[in-house]
């Protein structure tokens, strides 16, 4: 090989040499680039889903301090009202301390829900047989929660999220639905926990938009933030149900997003 085809050989070998380098550089920074953009997508979708909680815990607070208001204004001053007009019409001590009783009763409940701890620390199980025992005490609607399988432990977060749906699901049932009956299962399998909730009220035709739209979204979304799925059934005068399907083996994938 002459000394003129060497140079060429030389000139070619950097050339590729350099373009292999440039190659590589450019996939390392393609590579930082798309690891900071998922790291920074991790990130949002972290906050997202901690404010998510936080406006979920808020809502559930709210709601609970808005019952509370009508039980102490409504519930608990009927019933003292009633006390008080047996004793002005001479009524028996056994009336009169029946009437207190109950009063005392119902401010022992409301006691527990006032407690942030009581809240805080509550299962899903507890908090829903609470609103049912509350559903059915004031007659607000006949109410049955029914427990199938063996209960499994799910994180307080994606708890929190489940109820305050359900939340939802029972303030349109009881102030819009027209409901007598509401029916509200858990269905714990090997891997997957089912809820469903059901009422026997008006029902709605879910292919027209307005019963499309932020109620419903808003219950997919938040079923969705903890990778569950919320469907609804329903159809005018039958009655509507919502059933959220959550994989026990989802827990592993939220941890490692949050």
């Amino acid at each position: 090989m002459d000394e003129k085809e060497i140079q060429s050989f030389l000139i070619i070998s950097s050339v590729v040499l350099f373009l292999l380098i440039m190659t590589m550089i450019s996939l390392f920074v393609l590579f930082q680039k798309r690891k900071n953009a998922l790291l920074l997508k991790n990130e949002f979708a972290k906050k997202h889903f901690e404010q998510e909680i936080s406006k979920a815990q808020i809502e559930i607070r709210e709601e609970t301090f808005r019952n509370i208001s009508w039980e102490l204004h409504d519930n608990i001053g009927q019933l003292l009202t009633l006390a008080k007009i047996q004793l002005q019409s001479d009524s028996s001590i056994n009336e009169v301390k029946g009437t207190l009783d109950k009063c005392i009763k119902e401010l022992r409940v409301l006691s527990k829900l006032i407690n942030p701890e009581a809240l805080k620390n509550m299962s899903l199980e507890q908090a829903i047989s609470d609103e049912i025992d509350r559903f059915n005490r004031l007659n607000f609607i006949k109410s049955q929660l029914t427990i199938k399988g063996e209960q499994i432990k799910i994180d307080s977060k994606i708890e929190i999220v489940f109820f305050r749906i359900l939340q939802e699901f029972f303030s349109n049932t009881i102030k819009h639905a027209k409901a007598t009956h509401l029916d509200i299962l858990l269905d714990y399998q090997t891997d997957v926990l089912t809820i469903m909730a059901k009422d026997n009220g008006l029902g709605f035709d879910l292919n027209k938009q307005k019963h499309s739209g932020i109620g419903l979204t808003n219950i997919k979304n938040r079923a969705k933030l903890v990778n569950a799925n919320a469907t609804f059934i329903s159809e005018p005068n039958k009655g509507t149900e919502l059933t959220i399907t959550y994989h026990l083996n989802n827990e592993n994938s939220y941890h490692s997003n949050s």
